[in-house]
């Protein structure tokens, strides 16, 4: 499908870079971004988002170009989604509809599954319903009595429904994942879940450290579903390893909550590995963005090591750097070439040790108490 892209600068971040995003965005969704539009305003128009003036330059250019799709950059109302379409007379996509499509398409796994159709329907119950109010307000005028609300009522009920039962599915997946922990944490399991932003090359580390062959590819949101695997690191023991989907700026709130059943692997973490693109222009902007989201949904506690990855694209050598109390802070490798994953196995070691070892102290101080 041939599609514009349209980004309007409002001051605010790197304009260009996200524009970058928009289109790895939309070939991950296996759409062609022919051209791109963009624009400056103080703050987005009301009806239009871009104002009728720019409208009408997209739609002359949509038509010049015999286009199919019309995405934006960013978060529109329905009410503008709706003026777009009418104006530009393509179907327009933000950039949320977007990300709930990627994922719609490489969810796997039943969990996946789930987490991804109850975003969308959530994301579709607020088009539903702010978008369809004008047939309320009119209360039965010519063609708009009985039938056109009665159909509305029985969408919502029917999205109620739905929502209502991948919730309860949700909470049951939920309830399997504690139990699993439960078991993990009774046999001291030392647990690592890999985080960072979308394309930071997760999947790659993951798959250098535990030979598992999980899906890895140079595109935006490849990994959907946790992959856990346990890794033996000598005298630390067995380490519980997870792969995690991958974080992005703006990442719509529906799937931050759909996808919290697989972020609670992130959450009871012992230690994230929060991987980075050391090759891109705006990785501290990334790790910001990443850091928001483990906030967001409770794991901004757990210790972190910044695993600075693809070295090899940005002209570093592997390294470790430690802070002032000796604790390591970041570890430098290329996964792809295998560099420097020595002395990330070591960094895992070394927290994993230290860890065995604080919880061996905790027993002893608790049974001294108990003497006492």
């Amino acid at each position: 499908m041939r599609a514009v892209l349209i980004g309007l600068d409002f001051g605010k971040g790197n304009f260009a870079t996200s524009l970058d995003e928009l289109f790895l965005l939309s070939q991950s969704a296996g759409v062609d971004p022919v051209t791109t539009i963009s624009g400056k305003r103080a703050s987005p128009d009301a009806a239009l988002f871009v104002g009728s003036g720019k409208a009408q330059e997209i739609a002359d250019v949509i038509a010049d170009l015999d286009l199919e799709l019309a995405i934006f950059n960013h978060a529109l109302s329905p009410a503008q989604q709706r003026n777009l379409e009418r104006v530009l007379k393509v179907r327009v996509l933000d950039r949320t509809s977007l990300i709930l499509d990627i994922f719609a398409q490489r969810a796997k796994s039943h969990e996946g599954k789930v987490q991804v159709e109850l975003a969308q329907l959530q994301h579709l119950a607020t088009r539903l319903i702010r978008g369809w109010t004008h047939l309320e307000r009119q209360k039965g005028g010519i063609g708009l009595r009985g039938p056109g609300e009665t159909q509305l009522e029985t969408d919502r009920r029917l999205l109620g429904l739905r929502v209502k039962a991948l919730r309860g599915q949700l909470q049951k997946l939920q309830r399997q994942h504690a139990t699993q922990r439960r078991a993990r944490g009774r046999s001291s399991t030392f647990s690592v879940s890999l985080v960072g932003y979308t394309n930071a090359g997760k999947s790659t580390v993951f798959n250098s450290m535990t030979k598992a062959g999980a899906y890895a590819a140079d595109q935006l949101f490849a990994t959907l579903d946790t992959t856990s695997r346990r890794i033996y690191m000598g005298e630390a023991g067995n380490v519980v390893l997870s792969d995690t989907v991958g974080f992005i700026r703006e990442l719509p709130h529906q799937l931050v909550a759909a996808f919290r059943a697989t972020l609670e692997e992130t959450i009871h973490a012992d230690l994230l590995l929060h991987v980075v693109d050391a090759a891109s222009p705006v990785r501290m902007e990334q790790i910001e963005q990443v850091n928001m989201v483990l906030k967001e949904i409770g794991a901004d506690h757990i210790p972190q090591i910044l695993v600075w990855n693809k070295i090899d694209a940005a002209g570093l050598e592997p390294r470790v750097e430690r802070d002032e109390y000796d604790k390591i802070q970041r570890v430098f490798i290329s996964a792809r070439t295998g560099s420097g994953s020595d002395l990330l196995r070591g960094a895992i070691s070394e927290y994993a040790a230290a860890s065995v070892q604080t919880v061996g102290q905790t027993s002893v101080d608790d049974s001294q108490d108990v003497h006492a």
